[in-house]
């Protein structure tokens, strides 16, 4: 199995020190972006004549940085481009990069089915034209990222290949010391909507014996344009929405179609016990400033009890 990128790729714990701690969490040990489905094209079209996705992925991440986080990875899980392009790769480039090095932080590209191994490779990765699944193993500082393949060359519906899944069990058979999280675009999850299913991941239950009793945590995903959670092999599940569009779920499920609203991106807080999936809305709106940096300083100060009275307690 070839990896896309090196398999070595540590990076060093973040300072979260400066995170206040409320309550009887610690703060996050870990921090992700979860971002899905850009579906760029060449030259910067519109998609379906329709969608403008380059400004919608600029939007997306003007909102990721006004987040203030400092993630340790930007995932993107999948249907990057929207026919696997050259020149669409490179403009996604162009665009997250810039942004990844302002936090500081990796870009972990996942294919879909929308995208093109071949192209992918040359674009994302600088290697060789080749068919090989992509495929890599990232060191988060003791968080353990596994970037899989689940595309099927010529095929929309996704499968996680035996010789991908003989490589993924070799990884698995060291545990990492915070536990390791899968990122794919095909999620092992039912869907609602009926013509999803024709295009859904293939030999599930191969896939839930490989890392049936690995420190596999969760499993990150999209394909799908709208976010939902679930499990597999008692493993949780977070698939994130669309940049691009997202899918319309006011409508009958035999009707449901693409809207431009809708977009968000995941942030996924890794903390010792638990791993959270916060859907975070791409959109700026009118918004209350209750809660100031003048707010947070004053109840840090005060005491847990104190904390109580102050905010707790129903006037």
């Amino acid at each position: 199995m070839t990896s896309a990128v090196p398999s070595d790729g540590s990076t060093q714990p973040r300072d979260r020190a400066a995170s206040v701690r409320f309550g009887r969490h610690e703060p996050a040990a870990h921090v992700l972006v979860h971002v899905s489905d850009t579906h760029l094209l060449a030259g910067g079209a519109a998609l379906g004549g329709r969608y403008d996705v380059e400004a919608n992925l600029d939007a997306t991440l003007a909102a990721i940085e006004r987040t203030g986080v400092r993630p340790d990875a930007l995932v993107f899980t999948g249907d990057l481009t929207d026919l696997g392009e050259p020149d669409a790769y490179r403009r996604l480039r162009d665009a997250v990069e810039p942004v990844a090095d302002r936090l500081g932080a990796p870009v972990v590209w996942v294919a879909g089915n929308h995208d093109e191994r071949d192209a992918m490779r040359v674009g994302l990765f600088g290697g060789p034209p080749t068919q090989e699944p992509l495929t890599g193993v990232w060191d988060l500082a003791g968080l353990r990222l596994i970037a899989l393949d689940s595309t099927v060359p010529g095929w929309h519906h996704g499968e996680i290949d035996a010789r991908q899944r003989d490589w993924l069990r070799e990884i698995l058979a060291e545990p990492a010391p915070h536990g390791t999280i899968l990122a794919m675009h095909h999620p092992p999850l039912p869907s609602h909507v009926p013509f999803f299913d024709i295009l859904e991941l293939r030999d599930q239950d191969a896939l839930a014996e490989t890392i049936a009793g690995t420190d596999v945590r969760g499993i990150l995903a999209g394909h799908l344009h709208y976010s939902t959670s679930g499990t597999f092999a008692g493993i949780p599940v977070s698939v994130a929405s669309a940049t691009c569009y997202t899918m319309n779920l006011q409508r009958p499920p035999q009707a449901v179609n693409g809207m431009d609203a809708g977009q968000a991106f995941q942030l996924v807080h890794v903390y010792d016990e638990v791993i959270t999936h916060t859907v975070v809305p791409v959109v700026e709106a009118p918004t209350g400033e209750y809660f100031s940096a003048e707010w947070v300083a004053d109840m840090a100060r005060l005491s847990p009890q104190e904390r109580l009275e102050a905010f707790s307690r129903k006037r």
